[in-house]
């Protein structure tokens, strides 16, 4: 418990053990604070829906990454879940040491820096609440009871959330061609929620509150909050997100990729500090069920386009993404098919 960053972080110096390697470091350069992430307003497909679909499929060809307007979840639902979470994450520590826990299977915990502190060659300034979402009514009772209301504020916002996202994949599925529902059921059965608390920073340069990734899900829903801090890597550079109002931001991740066959792109980010506000976000992890066996859908691929993976369960994607720590190319490796191998064995 005494690990978390926001427990010690006004007390004391940038720690060696936080300081990352040189050719990761975020550095003093000025990012370009995202004009070309693109923004897809979702309420247009009520009118126009051939426009919405072909706004969502080419964000998510071109950068894998895009956010959110006009997506039906409310600003009340918004404010209340970012309200909550800041919340939990200023209460005393004695208040929250029943939920810290170092075990990466805990189906409820509180950590620090990364999935195993105890192995990593650096530290991540960071404070994370993470939880399942799914099943719902089973989960619920293992979410933290302070704040008092969190459990109904972040039960409303994972099933608007989830529901946004089935939006988003239907949206997909119709501009890849593929059949109505194709991500519905145990393709996009699992959620998990992560809440990331970044404090204020004494060296921002010198540390990163998350190390460049993909993420290993379907879709990621991000409440981002108002303060800089998300990065997209792209054509050679960082590009800053800009914290919209009431927008959300979307993630393609590894799995909707494979499933287009790498017509879409599961993007890199990473998350860097500042050293003056504490940041806080909320994600909505939408994957599959661990045993779902994931493959390029049938219809995206024939002679011309042959499978450029394997099938597999997604349980032992996990297993060998997270022993890569999240390293893009080298986590879907042991997937991929040589590249005349039109036959997915």
């Amino acid at each position: 418990m005494e690990r978390l960053v926001s427990n010690w972080y006004n007390h004391r110096a940038l720690p060696e053990s936080y300081i990352c390697p040189p050719e990761t470091r975020p550095g003093k350069l000025s990012i370009p604070s995202g004009d070309t992430i693109p923004v897809v307003n979702l309420g247009e497909a009520l009118t126009n829906r051939s426009n919405t679909i072909l706004n969502v499929l080419r964000a998510s060809q071109e950068f894998g990454f895009f956010q959110v307007v006009n997506h039906g979840v409310s600003e009340k639902v918004l404010n209340d879940t970012m309200n909550v979470v800041e919340e939990f994450f200023k209460m005393p520590m004695e208040e929250k040491a029943s939920l810290y826990s170092e075990d990466p299977n805990k189906v409820c915990r509180l950590y620090t820096s990364n999935i195993n502190y105890g192995t990593e060659k650096y530290h991540f300034w960071r404070d994370i609440l993470k939880h399942h979402c799914h099943p719902l009514d089973d989960c619920i009772k293992l979410w933290p009871q302070k704040p008092t209301r969190y459990r109904d504020v972040i039960r409303t916002f994972s099933v608007e959330g989830k529901k946004l996202g089935l939006t988003i994949l239907e949206l997909l599925t119709e501009g890849l061609g593929l059949e109505s529902g194709y991500f519905k059921k145990d393709l996009s059965e699992a959620m998990l929620l992560v809440a990331n608390h970044y404090p204020p920073c004494p060296d921002p340069s010198l540390t990163l509150g998350l190390p460049k990734h993909c993420d290993p899900n379907l879709i990621t829903i991000l409440l981002q909050g108002h303060t800089f801090g998300l990065q997209v890597f792209k054509d050679g550079q960082w590009i800053g997100v800009q914290p919209l109002p009431n927008a959300l931001v979307v993630n393609i991740g590894h799995q909707l990729r494979i499933v287009s066959n790498n017509k879409l792109k599961s993007a890199e980010h990473r998350a860097v500090t500042n050293s003056k506000v504490a940041r806080t976000t909320v994600g909505l992890f939408i994957s599959s069920s661990e045993d779902s066996i994931i493959e390029p859908a049938k219809s995206l691929t024939n002679a011309v386009q042959p499978p450029l993976y394997r099938a597999f369960r997604y349980k032992e994607f996990l297993s060998y993404y997270f022993s890569m720590m999240g390293d893009t190319e080298l986590a879907l490796q042991p997937f991929k098919l040589p590249f005349n191998q039109s036959v997915i064995s």
